[in-house]
């Protein structure tokens, strides 16, 4: 039986009793609900991942679409400083699984939640103008940070509810679950300059899997 984020639960059961009400009350109107049923438990999968091991490598954080890269400033609230570094983004559909791995095994340095928009999240500004939780990553054995990177998680136009599961001063392991976003959303990851990127634009990537760049 696939995994189940327990963000998921709550929601399955809303929409298999509307479900079941349905098909008490009409059965064809059962039938015609039991398509979104079945979407809602697949939205919330929890597939296990093999993370691929090595020194360096960066991992996807999300399922989706890897859309094209761009040089941008870090949000400003994580203190990376305002030169541009090369962003990676994945837009995830309603379809994809939407829980969030570290990119990286590490420390939390910032954590910091923002209010905003619900743009569409496969548009560019809704990095800037999107409701976002963003963190703060120092990878394992970086003396300073020059290693750290961000990751970003943005709200899209029917995500309502950026869950993330780790504070400020956590250790954490690549490829280890972190959040998840429902429903239908993006993730950034912002590089330290000097990464090598391995992913390619407009190819479909899996979290906790796929690597996206490898440091310097």
């Amino acid at each position: 039986m696939m995994p189940i984020h327990r963000e998921g639960w709550p929601f399955i059961a809303l929409f298999a009793a509307v479900n079941l009400i349905g098909f008490l009350l009409e059965p064809p109107l059962g039938w015609l609900l039991l398509p979104l049923t079945i979407w809602c438990v697949a939205f919330f999968r929890d597939p296990e991942r093999m993370t691929p091991g090595g020194p360096g490598l960066i991992i996807c954080p999300a399922d989706g679409k890897l859309l094209p890269l761009v040089e941008a400033v870090p949000p400003e609230e994580l203190g990376l400083g305002e030169a541009p570094r090369p962003r990676l983004s994945v837009f995830m559909n309603v379809f994809n699984v939407h829980v969030n791995r570290n990119p990286v095994s590490g420390t939390v340095i910032f954590r910091s939640y923002r209010p905003g928009k619900f743009l569409n999240a496969s548009f560019d500004k809704a990095s800037i103008d999107n409701e976002r939780m963003s963190l703060r990553l120092r990878p394992a054995g970086a003396s300073s940070g020059d290693q750290d990177l961000a990751v970003v998680q943005i709200a899209g136009l029917v995500a309502r509810r950026i869950v993330c599961d780790i504070l400020p001063g956590e250790g954490v392991q690549r490829g280890a679950r972190f959040g998840i976003i429902r429903f239908g959303s993006r993730v950034d990851v912002y590089l330290p300059p000097g990464c090598e990127i391995l992913a390619a634009p407009g190819s479909m990537v899996r979290a906790g899997e796929t690597v996206l760049a490898r440091f310097g």
